[in-house]
């Protein structure tokens, strides 16, 4: 059955870079739809981009254009909770969001195959890598979702591999989404503004195994597999348990897929433990969507990462520098520390706007490293106690200059605030770029 089949009247909730997406893909079907967009914003952006055949109602909610539509597409920022929706999902007007519009439209090509990555850290990167790989293994392959490129502008390319990273946002209004192989990563607290308790968050990621072929889950996290029983499960672990795991061969240290070992994890320019990770989800995912991942294995190599997520922007005199500036908060930076490999002095760069968090956590990580603990920013001082060798500075050039006549061979130089950016810089991003650029010209 064609789900248009009985679907006149839409109302997209939310404009911005998805929202336009929708719209278009909705102009670009052969049924002629009235299409109607809402967004609560006095300009939203996109507006302007609008055809004069959508009509847009700005600055609050149409409660009368949603109930009587006959399909809601909803942005995944808004929440199905909001009162609005409620009233829409009491009437039984179906709510969905652009995934699940790309999963219908994929449903009627048939043959192209959709890979997808969920996990409360590292799906980026994820993602990314494996779109990487997969492209030099000789692919045309789509990657977005969550990540860059929103999905339904995907389909215009003539792909043949979609790859996608999945908000638990996105999964809340997806529901036939039928993929070769779905990761999930690792579950972590995340967004409790929107979730009534982990529970409620794991059962919102969860929900990307519904229609998978093959559930690839961390064998070191419980939490990210699958209630269902039958379902076909491919472990990935840090051990020698999973199915993508690390071992020993030829004396070395090596990633290995399904018994067979690929490359020697020292070869791999991605720096950290859980970067090796999430490497073995990229050949987990790629094995099982039937992609000869071989020939892209000097791209696996040479990977240095997602700009401003452990990013390794110079390495110079045996001297690393990283850039790590997504790390907003507590979990993201320990998760970069987690099994880093750095055979001289950190130099870790925390600080900026805190957000009220509580900084605890990171003690018993820090602890066991040969550290500098360089604090700068507004909330600087809350990371003192959490190491006796931290140092207050006031801006980040100000740690650069008092480090570097101390940086020898084996050192690391890495920016992981654990904080926002918004006291000295306008996001992570900015704050990314000046680490970077004092790492060019330092290094």
């Amino acid at each position: 059955m064609n789900p248009w089949d009985k679907i006149e009247k839409v109302v997209v909730v939310g404009l911005g870079i998805t929202g336009l997406s929708v719209v278009n893909h909705l102009q670009r079907l052969p049924k002629a739809l009235s299409i109607k967009v809402i967004d609560t914003r006095t300009a939203p952006p996109g507006s302007e981009r609008l055809s004069e055949q959508v009509q847009l109602h700005q600055g609050g909610w149409n409660l009368e254009w949603l109930l009587e539509a006959d399909l809601v597409v909803v942005n995944p920022g808004i929440a199905l909770a909001t009162p609005e929706l409620k009233q829409v999902a009491q009437a039984g007007i179906k709510i969905v969001g652009d995934i699940e519009l790309f999963a219908w439209q994929v449903a009627k090509q048939g043959d192209k195959p959709v890979i997808a990555i969920t996990g409360s850290n590292g799906k980026s990167t994820v993602t990314d890598l494996t779109g990487v790989v997969a492209q030099a293994s000789g692919l045309t392959v789509g990657v977005g979702g969550n990540i860059g490129v929103p999905a339904l502008d995907l389909l215009e390319q003539d792909a043949d591999l979609y790859i996608l990273e999945l908000s638990s946002f996105q999964l809340e209004t997806t529901s036939t989404l039928k993929l070769s192989a779905a990761a999930f990563l690792n579950l972590s607290e995340d967004h409790m503004d929107r979730y009534d308790g982990m529970d409620d968050y794991r059962e919102a990621k969860l929900r990307i195994f519904e229609h998978a072929a093959y559930c690839i889950v961390n064998h070191q996290d419980k939490a990210t597999y699958p209630d269902e029983k039958g379902k076909s499960l491919i472990t990935f672990g840090l051990d020698e348990k999973s199915d993508f795991c690390i071992g020993s061969y030829l004396g070395k240290e090596h990633l290995f897929a399904q018994d067979n070992p690929v490359i020697a994890t020292d070869e791999l320019t991605l720096v950290g433990r859980h970067n090796v990770a999430n490497a073995l989800v990229v050949l987990a995912l790629l094995t099982q969507a039937n992609v000869d991942y071989t020939k892209g294995l000097n791209a696996l190599k040479s990977y240095s990462g997602l700009t401003h997520r452990c990013q390794l922007v110079a390495n110079n005199n045996g001297i690393k520098w990283v850039n790590d500036s997504k790390a907003t908060n507590v979990a993201s930076t320990i998760a970069a520390l987690s099994g880093l490999e750095c055979p001289g002095t950190l130099y870790l760069l925390v600080g900026g706007d805190g957000k009220g968090a509580d900084f605890s956590e990171l003690e018993p990580v820090l602890q066991p490293l040969n550290l500098e603990l360089c604090c700068y920013g507004a909330d600087a001082e809350c990371f003192l106690p959490l190491h006796e060798s931290a140092k207050m500075f006031t801006t980040m050039e100000d740690v650069i200059g008092d480090i570097l006549p101390k940086l020898t061979s084996g050192d690391m130089v890495m920016l992981s605030p654990a904080c926002a950016s918004f006291d000295q810089y306008p996001n992570f991003m900015k704050r990314g770029d000046a680490f970077t650029q004092l790492a060019l010209l330092n290094a």
